[in-house]
Order: structure tokens, then C-alpha cells, then sequence
């Protein structure tokens, strides 16, 4: 046998015994890791079973706790439901006791009514008859008095009636007359003196306010330069104020006209800033008024904040306090309207402290009586209405408001402090110099005056005198007696109330002259 063969059989049965004691070892090797795994999977499920014993032995615990909790609760609730029905049940017996005797009050009460409505019933019988023998022996009694006055019954009330009514319009006059001059003596007086102390108290300057102002130059060929060629500059000035230029023969002054007093103010301070600067033409004329305008409602602002402060006035609304300021620049009658309105505040303070009254509400309401007079649009309510709108739209007192729109009477008064307004802004306007008045309207109200006294009856003549402030009205002594007299003194007082505006107060006096005329012959 070759030697290569020999080597090749030992190869092959080494290998194949290598083989069996390797199929051996890893055989034991398997069977002994199977085992373990056995092991162990045997050791899991008792674990598993040992855990779930113990997780259902707590579920166990957790459900008794939870029976017993809800078994506590529904006890519980059950405890309280039964106390508020045994709670009601005693309720409701109460209420059936109380049912009850309410129902024996009621059956006693309803035989008490009884009762009462058979001795009514008995009472009006006899009342009855009563009334019917009355009514029998009064219709004999008229007709025995008939017989005997030769009048019915109708006639003899009227003749009554009116004797009656003469002699309570007789009375109605001298009560009328006495207790006028009464209060006269009594409440005249206490007037006088406050309206006297308030006036000594507030004194206020006057000055008449006019429609043109005059400018000073120092030499007049400053009138050339202000005029400029063909009139060019004088042309832009007027355009750009709103104001009439007048350059005549008057030496050294150049005349502002125009009825707006913030025009003019800005025309004179535009007219002051161009001859200063010495460049006066169309262009430098806009400019310079165009800052002058700005420069004057700074200044509107600044006087009405300084007159608030002057007052002691705090919380007006920044409207009102520009529209104070704007009084500056206007006039009533010729009376500055900031001025006026001034007075009318301090009047108001001190006649409201003299009263007992809220003085600084009535110092208010005085120094914005007349706001609705610079509102700067146009308008076809009274100014009066108009304040009073303007006065509710910045939330100002209903107090204020009212006195603002009734201080000419154009609503009615609903404070005290109203007619207080009324009294000093009439004050403040009837002073000697403080308006200045139409001749034409002056003369005109003086004739409405004479002309509503002469339509009432008995009237023969009358006459207003003391610029207005007095008429006498002369009347028929034939047909108008002293009691009557009286009582057309006041009725025209309170026809002229009601039908004129006048400042201050008008005196009527009532004149009845009897004369006997005899001739001897």
C-alpha cells in the first residue's frame, strides 16, 4: 500500500473521530444549556405566579376600601336626605296647623262680615228714608221761599252767586294789595342790601368798546410804504385780515375798521411788525400775519387759563377755557364780554355766599353765561340755548347748564342758582356806561313799552320814562277802580316778563285821578 494512501486513511479517521467526540461535547453542552433554560423559565413562572397573587391580593384591598368609602358616602347622604324629610314633614305639619287656623280666622271674619252687612243694610234703609223725608222737606221749604220772593230757585242762586263773586274779587284786591306792600317792606329791603353789598364788593371797571382802532406812525411817508405801488400792500393786508385799512389826511394814524375785534387786534400787531421790519410787501404781509394769527390764539389760551386761575375756577374743559379767552376779543353793547362776564362771575360768588348758596358753582355758571356768544360757527340758536348745549357737551354741573340757557328766560329755571345768574348779569349790563344802545332799537323798545301797556283795558295814556326804566300808565277813574288798579300794575308786570328783554328792572306805576268839575254861574 502506498505510503500517501496510508497518510490519507489515518487523515480520514482522525477527522471522523475528531468529529464524533465534537458531536459528543456539544451534545452534553446543548443538554446542559436546555436544562438551564428549563430552570430558569420554571423559576419566571413561579415568580410571575407569586406577583400575581400578590397584585390580586391588593386589588382585593383597594376594592374593600372602596366599597367601604362609597358604603360611608351613600350612608351619608342618605342620613342627610332623611333629616330634610323629616325636616319638611314637621314643616309641612306646621303649615297644616297654620292652614287651619287661618281657615277658623276666616270663617269667624266672615261671620263677623255678616254681621256688619246686615246692620249696614239696616243703616242705609234707614239713612234712606231719612234723606227722602230731608229731600221732601227741603223741596217744600223752596217752594214756600219761591212764594214768598217771587224767585226760583235757579234766579235766586245766580243773584248769590254773583254777589258772591264781586265781593271775593274785592277781597282778591285789597289781599293782592296788602300783602304786596308786605313784601315789599320785607323782602325789598333784604334785597336792596345784598344787591347793594354785592355791587360795593365787585367793582368793576367800563370801557365802551369800538368798531375801529388806530394805528400810530411816526412820520406819514411810512403811509407810502404801508399803501405800496397801486395800492398793492394795502389790498393784501385788507385780504389777509378781513379788516378795512383807512389812510387819510389824519397826520401820523392810520385807521382799522372792522367788526371783529381779533381782526383788528391782528391787523394792528401785523401792521406794528411790518413797519419795524421795514419790508413791506404781498409775501412778507402773509407771512407776518400768518404768525400774528398764531401768536393771537396763544394768547387766547394764556388769557383764558390766566382768568380761570384769577377766578379760582379748576376743571373746565380746554374748550371752554379757549372759548374764555375769545371773550377778550368781543363786546356786547359796547361792554368788553370778557370784562362783563368777570363781574357777572364775582356778583354771582358773592350774592350766592350772602344766600347761603354754593358760591363757586355760581361763580362758574356766571363767568360762562355768555359762552354761546364766541362759539366760532355759525348758528341760528340763542346764544343762551347755545351755552347751555356747549356747557353739556364738556360735562359741566346740570346746575350750570340750566342757568346758562334760562338767564334769558328762553327755558325754565330749575335751580337756584338761575335766577341768581340772571339777577347780576342784569347787574353788570345796567350799569351808567357800561352798554352803549342803538338809538333805533332804544326808541323802539321804549314804544313796545308804552304800546303793551295801552292795550289792556281802562288804559287812557302812558308813558316811559327814566330811559326806560319806569312807565306810568294814566287809567280811566270812571271804569277802573283802586282794586283794579292794583291788579293791572301787576299784570303788566308780568306781560312785560314775559313778551320783552330789558336790562335791569322797569317800575310800573298805576295812576287814577278822580276830579270833580262844577260851575257856578
Amino acid at each position: 500500500m502506498p505510503d500517501f494512501l496510508v497518510l490519507l486513511f489515518s487523515d480520514v479517521v482522525a477527522l471522523t473521530i475528531g468529529i464524533f467526540f465534537g458531536k459528543m461535547i456539544f451534545q452534553k453542552s446543548f443538554d446542559k444549556k436546555e436544562a438551564e433554560a428549563q430552570t430558569r423559565a420554571a423559576e419566571i413562572i413561579r415568580n410571575a405566579e407569586i406577583s400575581a397573587e400578590n397584585i390580586k391580593k391588593d386589588r382585593i384591598l383597594e376594592a374593600k376600601e372602596k366599597y367601604l368609602k362609597l358604603k360611608s358616602e351613600f350612608e351619608e347622604d342618605a342620613n342627610k336626605k332623611r333629616n330634610i324629610l323629616q325636616s319638611n314633614e314637621q314643616k309641612l305639619k306646621q303649615r297644616e296647623q297654620n292652614i287651619s287656623q287661618l281657615l277658623e280666622q276666616n270663617k269667624r271674619r266672615e261671620n263677623e262680615l255678616e254681621t256688619l252687612k246686615n246692620t249696614l243694610t239696616q243703616q242705609t234703609e234707614v239713612a234712606t228714608k231719612r234723606r227722602e223725608e230731608a229731600e221732601k222737606m227741603l223741596s217744600q221749604q223752596v217752594t214756600q221761599l219761591e212764594k214768598i220772593a217771587n224767585l226760583t230757585a235757579e234766579e235766586a242762586r245766580e243773584q248769590l252767586v254773583d254777589a258772591l263773586r264781586a265781593e271775593a274779587e274785592s277781597k282778591a284786591a285789597s289781599h293782592i294789595k296788602s300783602v304786596m306792600e308786605e313784601s315789599r317792606l320785607t323782602a325789598t329791603k333784604e334785597a336792596k342790601k345784598i344787591v347793594i353789598e354785592t355791587i360795593q364788593r365787585t367793582a368793576a371797571e367800563h370801557a365802551i368798546e369800538n368798531c375801529v382802532s388806530v394805528f400810530n406812525i411816526e412820520n406819514d411817508d411810512i403811509k407810502g410804504k404801508i399803501i405800496g405801488r397801486e395800492g398793492r400792500n394795502i389790498r393784501a393786508l385788507e385780504a389777509a385780515t378781513g379788516v378795512e385799512i383807512i389812510v387819510d389826511d389824519t397826520p401820523e394814524a392810520i385807521v382799522i375798521s372792522g367788526f371783529d375785534p381779533v381782526r383788528r387786534e391782528i391787523a394792528r400787531l401785523s401792521l406794528h411788525r411790518l413797519v419795524q421790519d421795514g419790508r413791506i410787501h404781498p409775501a412778507r404781509i402773509e407771512e407776518v400775519v400768518a404768525k400774528t394769527r398764531k401768536n393771537i390764539e396763544d394768547e387766547i389760551v394764556e388769557i383764558g387759563e390766566r382768568t380761570v386761575i384769577d377766578l379760582g375756577i379748576h376743571g373746565l374743559h380746554p374748550e371752554l377755557v379757549k372759548m374764555i379767552g375769545r371773550m377778550r376779543f368781543r363786546s356786547s353793547y359796547g361792554q368788553n364780554l370778557l370784562q362783563h362776564s368777570r363781574e357777572v362771575a364775582k356778583l354771582c360768588a358773592t350774592m350766592a355766599a350772602e344766600l347761603g348758596l354754593n358760591a363757586k358753582l355760581a361763580k362758574r355758571a356766571g363767568l360762562l353765561h355768555d359762552i354761546g356768544k364766541v362759539w366760532h360757527e355759525e348758528s341760528e340758536m340763542p346764544h343762551a340755548l347755545l351755552g347751555m348745549e356747549l356747557a353739556k357737551k364738556y360735562k359741566e354741573h346740570p346746575e350750570v347748564c340750566n342757568a346758562i340757557g334760562a338767564h334769558h328766560d328762553e327755558i325754565e329755571k330749575t335751580s337756584i342758582i338761575s335766577p341768581i345768574i340772571q339777577v347780576c348779569d342784569a347787574i353788570s349790563g345796567s350799569r351808567p356806561g357800561a352798554r352803549r344802545e342803538m338809538m333805533e332799537s332804544y326808541i323802539k323798545r321804549l314804544r313796545d313799552l308804552e304800546n303793551l301797556a295801552t292795550a289792556f283795558d281802562g288804559v287812557e295814556k302812558c308813558y316811559a320814562i327814566q330811559a326806560g326804566r319806569e312807565i306810568r300808565v294814566i287809567v280811566d277813574a270812571e271804569n277802573v277802580t283802586d282794586e283794579k288798579a292794583s291788579l293791572l300794575s301787576f299784570d303788566i308786570s308780568q306781560k312785560i316778563e314775559k313778551e320783552m328783554q330789558y336790562p335791569g328792572q322797569i317800575k310800573i306805576t298805576v295812576i287814577r285821578e278822580m276830579r270833580s268839575v262844577a260851575y257856578a254861574r
